[in-house]
């Protein structure tokens, strides 16, 4: 049986098809329509742009630049600039067809705004509702169900991933457009405690050398990889055990004296160092890209980044799904025991265990090796390393691989 080379190349197209389908990129659709190069720009300028394109289903409000002009005229922070247009980033996906047949004639749907934690209550969802005469409304949960702002046309849809669709002003929120301090002015161990990482925050917290470097750091440059919460709670018993110095050693590796957008992480792998980088204490670990995702890895264990509080330099800061391990503490910790006793050799052993003795102890060095008892969060440090499996997409290329197959033989 032979396939057809028409056969190939459409299975190559498929796999390529299924791979790629996926990904968007918000700035580069929008570039393409110039009455939207405002929006776009601070799209940009406020790191949404990144957080859009991680999204697989969400929705864009854009608007055209006279109502950018008429935000801008207002003279807003940079910060408050962000917390407006992510009010306009839908959590789900609205296609034009899916604006006119809206269940029971009204829908509710977060926004990025809502996710980030900085919208108190329900101020971060937005009431969709679909009109009588062919319109579709749009209003903030803090506009009183007031609607003055509405569907005006799609300017690009990417089923069921990226809808872009223009609404006809910014949508009013009062609790968006408050004054929004600058990040070198928020409190790190609040933002971290609002986000899922609340036990790192507060064990940062009690240790004040640990939280006074942290908050020197904040102005000129401070990137922090926190662990979510049931990774740090898994490792309390072991930090608890720690040495003052070495609990403060570990909490300052989660720091590095730099602002590090996303971006910068994925194009510069490599050694980074950290706030407890001193003089002949490394303490340091390396980025790496894994696909999509950045890890984070030391010699004793790999993290993985799952996602971003806050990105506005001067600060940067992500959640991570495992604790760091710097070698310098829990090396140390493995040494700590004595070696078991070498099993006595017989008398009349041949001479060539001699050579397996020494082969044996031939591996280069162990002792950045975790121990065999080391931290609860490095237990399945090695399921950090595995090449991720998507299921759903690796079923969907084995369907076309054999309609493909089936269809051209």
């Amino acid at each position: 049986m032979q396939l057809r080379p028409v056969t190939f190349l459409s299975l190559l197209f498929f796999i390529s098809f299924i791979s790629i389908s996926h990904a968007h990129n918000i700035t580069r659709e929008l570039a393409s329509h110039p009455d939207f190069s405002t929006f776009n720009h601070y799209l940009t300028l406020t790191h949404l742009a990144g957080e859009i394109n991680r999204r697989t289903t969400i929705t864009v409000c854009a608007v055209d630049n006279a109502a950018m002009s008429d935000l801008l005229s207002t003279h807003p922070s940079i910060y408050t600039i962000k917390n407006i247009l992510s009010l306009h980033v839908l959590l789900d996906y609205f296609g034009a067809k899916k604006l006119h047949q809206i269940t029971n004639g009204t829908a509710l749907a977060a926004t990025m705004f809502q996710a980030t934690g900085s919208a108190p209550g329900s101020a971060g969802f937005v009431n969709i509702t679909d009109l009588k005469g062919g319109k579709v409304g749009f209003s903030p949960e803090d506009n009183n169900n007031k609607i003055n702002t509405y569907f005006v046309k799609s300017v690009k849809e990417i089923p069921y991933n990226l809808s872009i669709i223009q609404i006809s002003k910014v949508l009013p929120s009062d609790v968006a457009a408050a004054p929004t301090p600058s990040p070198a002015e928020a409190n790190l161990t609040a933002v971290m405690s609002a986000h899922g990482c609340k036990v790192f925050a507060d064990t940062l917290l009690a240790d004040v050398d640990a939280e006074k470097i942290f908050q020197d750091n904040a102005e000129g440059g401070l990137t922090v990889f926190c662990p979510v919460d049931d990774a740090f709670k898994a490792f309390l018993p072991k930090y608890k055990n720690l040495t003052a110095a070495r609990k403060t050693a570990l909490l300052e590796y989660h720091g590095v004296p730099v602002y590090q957008s996303l971006a910068m992480l994925k194009s510069n792998n490599g050694v980074m160092n950290t706030l407890a980088t001193d003089g002949a204490s490394k303490f340091d670990f390396t980025v790496q890209n894994d696909g999509t995702d950045v890890t984070l890895k030391t010699k004793v264990v790999t993290a993985k980044i799952t996602g971003t509080l806050l990105d506005e330099q001067p600060i940067a800061i992500y959640t991570i799904d495992k604790v760091l391990l710097p070698k310098e503490i829990f090396k140390a910790q493995a040494e700590t025991p004595a070696p078991a006793p070498a099993p006595e050799e017989a008398a009349d052993a041949p001479k060539a265990s001699k050579k397996k003795k020494k082969a044996a102890a031939a591996p280069a060095d162990e002792a950045d090796s975790p121990s065999p008892d080391g931290d609860v969060a490095d237990q399945s440090a090695d399921s950090n390393g595995a090449v991720g499996f998507d299921g759903a997409r690796f079923g969907s290329l084995i369907v076309c691989v054999w309609w493909i197959v089936m269809t051209m033989l």
